[in-house]
């Protein structure tokens, strides 16, 4: 989606950076319009490979607290899955940080076969959606099994941050950094920030069920998952990993909750404990929705007046939580 984040080069930049990284020409560029903060370009070669280039915003872009090492936490858990095995996702080919070239990090990966399941969704039938999202189920349980030592974004540790916090504390601070942020950036929410900060202390407890830190994926929405026939091909877009509670994953949330998610993912159903801790993830999402729309400068109005809209319901739902 078009917004004033994404750092767009020239073909000319891209052709100069394919050259000295791979040493063939480059025939045809695309520039793909589905990423939400990095640019991305499917880049045709003279060996006749087709592959997946993404530049990163510039450093001088304000980003949210919890965007930052968004690059480099996709190229290494990406390599992280590949050694790990069983999960469809693409070969990482190349990566470069602060490139001369294009100005900013960057990193080619494999071209994946398939189209993202958001966009065959609606024309599938009940069935064929009960497969994917089966097989959905049983990949995301797969990511969720590997473990770490430690609760926090995969890249705080990576930049020296890293801290020995439960992961109630942890999630505190990631979600109070989302409304920091919101603040910073003078973005009215329809909720005082004083009150959604009181409720969110009120409900913490029930993290506390939380004891082992595990790689969630967080982003695994339908728009990076691709989908050929009847089978899922790829899995993208790693960038927002963290370790922490496998229910932040997305198909445990309140817009894409399945029986064959959970089914594929071997549960039954949510408990009530997990639903108090589901309802604090949904929350988080909701909030970073709406006051990324001050940071990214969308150009689809449309979209910010949804999230909007989509935070004034979820806090309704949240409310009635508990």
């Amino acid at each position: 989606m078009d917004n004033g984040m994404k750092h767009k080069v020239t073909n000319e930049q891209l052709s100069r950076l394919i050259e000295r990284t791979f040493g063939v020409n480059t025939l045809q560029v695309e520039e793909l319009s589905d990423g939400w903060a990095n640019t991305a370009y499917s880049i045709e070669l003279s060996n006749g490979k087709t592959v997946i280039m993404k530049v990163a915003p510039l450093a001088s872009v304000k980003m949210m607290s919890y965007e930052k090492g968004l690059m480099k936490t996709e190229v290494e858990t990406l390599r992280r899955m590949k050694e790990l095995g069983g999960i469809p996702v693409p070969e990482v080919l190349a990566y470069g940080v602060d490139d001369d070239i294009v100005g900013s990090d960057f990193f080619v990966m494999e071209k994946l076969e398939g189209t993202t399941y958001n966009k065959l969704k609606e024309g599938m039938s009940e069935a064929e959606r009960y497969r994917i999202e089966f097989e959905l189920g049983q990949y995301n349980r797969r990511i969720n099994e590997l473990t770490g030592e430690w609760f926090g974004l995969y890249a705080d540790d990576q930049e020296g941050e890293r801290q020995n916090r439960s992961w109630r504390e942890t999630f505190h601070k990631l979600i109070l950094d989302v409304l920091k942020d919101g603040r910073a950036a003078g973005f009215a929410l329809p909720i005082a920030y004083e009150v959604i900060e009181q409720e969110i202390a009120a409900r913490l407890d029930c993290l506390d069920e939380v004891t082992v830190p595990r790689l969630v994926h967080w982003d695994l929405w339908s728009g990076n998952v691709f989908v050929q026939d009847g089978r899922i091909t790829g899995i993208i877009d790693f960038e927002r990993a963290l370790w922490g509670d496998p229910l932040m994953e997305v198909y445990f949330g309140r817009l894409n909750l399945s029986e064959a998610f959970l089914k594929g993912y071997g549960k039954d159903g949510l408990t009530d404990a997990e639903n108090s801790r589901r309802a604090l993830y949904s929350l988080y999402l909701d909030l970073i929705l709406a006051i990324e729309c001050a940071y990214r400068l969308y150009e689809d109005t449309g979209h910010v007046e949804w999230t909007r809209n989509n935070f004034a319901q979820g806090w309704e739902q949240f409310l009635k939580s508990t």
